[in-house]
């Protein structure tokens, strides 16, 4: 039996191109998923996405997770999010948003990562939901200065909800505060418990996470899950947030091999222990079983990233989405 609200991302799809979000859309709607979900780094830009896919299986909740703050101001999300909501009056919309990384802002978006993530995060999160009371919002902060605006729409009673992407403690109890819900993501379940204990330090928002898994052959993903892996262990906040999870050696090792230029090592620094917790490949049972372990471990909303590694990726694609659901 599906997961009551169980949703699905696109985010892991993007290079197969924006269509596969409509067809993927499709297929989970009939497949019993609440929602759809989307992230952005340089390919498909997710309010067009999103707005696609609510259009191709109307009743699927839409959210974005997570949009980079700095590339947007709050003005801009609130108006994409009031949009999608006024569009698809019913469904749940979430307005995902996080700091994201200096890479995606800065190296390839041109965008200032800035310095105090925290307070900026408070600061846009406010300023969203003030732009989306629909009430005429001035606004002189550390971050952003507004004078006047009031979102040009009107939306009923249901407006859309504001989820931060979070990882390490600060951040999980600052979402637990501020926002309607948390998004966790690359933990495994075993790590979910500890990362929901921070939110509740903070209040009452709700546990969204990406659950990452596919239906393959393990031990041929192995090589694609290191890769994934390699990526973000890179990032600060991700390998704090590894190390947290007990993989301290192996982020240690990953590191040390990276800054000497060996790539080749710092690859092979990425255990199979590491692989099969957090991106996890395996028969449908393991999928579903993988999913169940996450909403055990006191995840609210599980939203199944596919991890589409095999040679057709699009039956891949299918395959996952079934065994995810059942």
């Amino acid at each position: 039996m599906t997961h009551p609200r169980l949703g699905v991302t696109f985010a892991s799809l993007m290079p197969l191109g924006p269509s596969v979000a409509v067809d993927t859309a499709r297929q989970a709607a009939e497949l019993g998923y609440r929602s759809f979900w989307t992230a952005e780094t340089t390919g498909p830009e997710a309010f067009s996405v999103l707005a696609a896919a609510g259009a191709a299986a109307p009743g699927l909740g839409l959210g974005t997770g997570v949009l980079a703050l700095q590339l947007r101001t709050p003005m801009i999300a609130a108006m994409g999010a009031a949009t999608l909501q006024a569009l698809h009056p019913e469904v749940e919309v979430c307005l995902g948003i996080g700091i994201s990384s200096p890479v995606v802002t800065s190296r390839w978006h041109g965008v200032d990562y800035g310095d105090r993530p925290l307070a900026q995060v408070r600061e846009y999160v406010a300023l969203v939901r003030a732009c989306l009371s629909g009430e005429k919002v001035d606004w002189d902060g550390d971050f952003y200065r507004v004078q006047g605006f009031r979102l040009g729409m009107k939306l009923g009673d249901r407006k859309p909800r504001i989820v931060v992407g979070a990882l390490n403690p600060a951040m999980l109890r600052l979402a637990g505060e501020i926002a309607d819900g948390v998004l966790l993501n690359y933990l495994p379940a075993s790590h979910v418990a500890w990362s929901v204990e921070q939110v509740r330090a903070g209040g009452s928002a709700e546990i969204y996470a990406y659950v990452h898994a596919g239906v393959g052959d393990r031990d041929q993903a192995l090589d694609k899950a290191r890769k994934d892996l390699f990526s973000y262990a890179v990032v600060d906040s991700y390998a704090a947030n590894f190390a947290r999870a007990g993989f301290a050696d192996e982020v240690a090792e990953i590191r040390e091999r990276h800054r000497a230029g060996d790539r080749d090592g710092a690859l092979a620094s990425v255990s199979d222990r590491m692989c099969d917790a957090i991106d996890v490949i395996g028969t449908p049972d393991t999928v579903s079983q993988t999913v169940t372990a996450y909403v055990e471990a006191g995840v609210d909303v599980p939203v199944l990233m596919p991890l589409p590694w095999g040679g057709d990726r699009h039956q891949v694609l299918a395959d996952t989405l079934r065994a995810a659901a059942s």
